[in-house]
Order: C-alpha cells, then structure tokens, then sequence
C-alpha cells in the first residue's frame, strides 16, 4: 500500500517537472520577496545592532530561510480538494482502493520535493550571494531543521486538507482559502517574526497551530536549537499533527455519509 502512495510523489513530481519553467521563474520572485522583506527589516533595524535578541544577521538569515522554506511546504492541495468536490470528480476518488486524504498529502509531498530540490536549494544559493545570510557549515543543525520542517509541512497539509474539504459545506470556498493563506503567512511567522509582536498576540500565537509550520523550523536553524529546546520545538507540532488530525477525520466522515456536489 505505502509503495502506491509513493508512486503518487514520483508521478506529482514529474508532473511538475513538466511545467518547471514557472519554478524557475519563482525563484526570481522569491528572491525578489526576501529583498523587500530584507530592506524593510534593514530600515526598520536602523542603528540597532539587534532587536528582540535577533541581530541584523539573524534577521536577514531568517527572512531567507522561511521564505526558501515556504517554497516547500506551500501546496495546492486544498484547491484541488475544493475543486474535486464542486466538479463531482470526488465521488470517483471515493470508490478507488485508496484514502483520498492521503493520496492528497503524498501529492503535497510530491510537489514539496520538487520545490526543495529545484526551487528552495537554488534559490538559497542564490540569494546568499546577494544578502548577508549566515548559515551554518556541515552541522546537526541542518538535520534538527529538516526533521522540524518537515514536520511543519505535514501541519500545513492538515490545514489545507481540513481548508479543501470545508468546500462539502461551503460550495464556493475560494475566499475561505485566500483568508487562510493570508492568516498562515501572517502568523506563522514567515513575515513577522513571532518574538515581534505584542506580548498579548504572542499568547495568541502560541495557542494556535501556525508556528509550527515556519516559525519553529526557521529558528531551528538561526538560533542553532538543539538539546531540549529543539525537542519542546518537536513536541509542539506532533501534538498540533494529532490534534488536527480529529478535525479531519470527523469532517471527513460526515461529509461522506452526506456527498452533495456542485453539477454532480
């Protein structure tokens, strides 16, 4: 069963590589985002040798890191879902020998390895080259901060999973996406930080499942997080992948038992 799972990335990833054109010019507009981000943070740093105990370097290091980061925990999934449930094309899914969920989640995966290995890992080359980022040389970091990320992946997926099948009850959830995609970005720590906010919004952060998808990886990285920080940094999102996961399966299987589509 786990080998059809992975055929679904061999086939996700060469369905991208098709179109790989638009992710070489991505990398032009992510390089271009963390140059706006960059001198914004520059501006905003001043005089100041470091804020909120993050140095200049640091920052310019973390902008970088979660926006390549972003390239490969951003997928599509939850359109699709949307789009399968509106056209009718769901019911199809449903009568295979397979979990529609997790035929989504290892499509997601498919297109993250490709993001990582033709988007994220050039574009990072690229881009240290044109700001001052310090990343670390042959070090464990990288392995806390890719066991971190990915995990940050499979929360994203989650969201967008439980985002793409909101579309049984709301028809045209389009705008709901949009939002969430917003919200993510905001308060996952991708452009701001979550040590920048107030006091009062970092609470709120903290309760809610978005820093584990950029924020805690990207620090894995930059602050170097290891020992029991970095194992209270894993424990946070495997108990917010369990907790989402109970959302998921319950909507799931409500929306079964009442399958109405849109020009089904």
């Amino acid at each position: 069963m786990l080998n059809m799972y992975w055929e679904v990335v061999r086939i996700r990833f060469l369905m991208m590589l098709a179109y790989r054109v638009n992710y070489y010019s991505g990398i032009i507009i992510y390089s271009l985002n963390i140059g706006v981000y960059y001198f914004l943070w520059m501006a905003i740093y001043g005089d100041n040798s470091s804020l909120q105990a993050m140095t200049a370097v640091q920052m310019a290091t973390y902008i970088a890191i979660s926006w390549m980061s972003r390239a490969f925990y951003f997928n599509n999934i939850d359109r699709e879902i949307a789009q399968e449930i509106r056209d009718g094309t769901v019911a199809i899914q449903l009568i295979r020998p397979y979990q529609y969920l997790f035929v989504k989640a290892f499509q997601g995966l498919g297109e993250g390895i490709f993001r990582l290995l033709l988007f994220s890992i050039p574009g990072m080359i690229i881009v240290s080259f044109i700001f001052p980022i310090d990343l670390p040389g042959i070090s464990p970091a990288w392995g806390y901060f890719a066991i971190s990320l990915f995990l940050g992946f499979i929360v994203n997926v989650q969201i967008n999973l439980m985002t793409g099948l909101l579309a049984f009850y709301i028809m045209n959830n389009q705008g709901l996406i949009f939002s969430k995609r917003v919200v993510v970005d905001l308060l996952s720590g991708l452009i701001i930080p979550i040590t920048f906010y107030p006091e009062w919004a970092q609470k709120i952060i903290m309760l809610l499942p978005f820093q584990a998808i950029s924020y805690l990886p990207t620090m894995t990285l930059v602050k170097g997080i290891s020992g029991s920080q970095f194992l209270d940094a894993v424990l946070i999102q495997l108990v917010w992948i369990l907790l989402l996961w109970i959302p998921i399966y319950l909507v799931w299987r409500h929306a079964r038992k009442q399958l109405i589509v849109q020009g089904g």
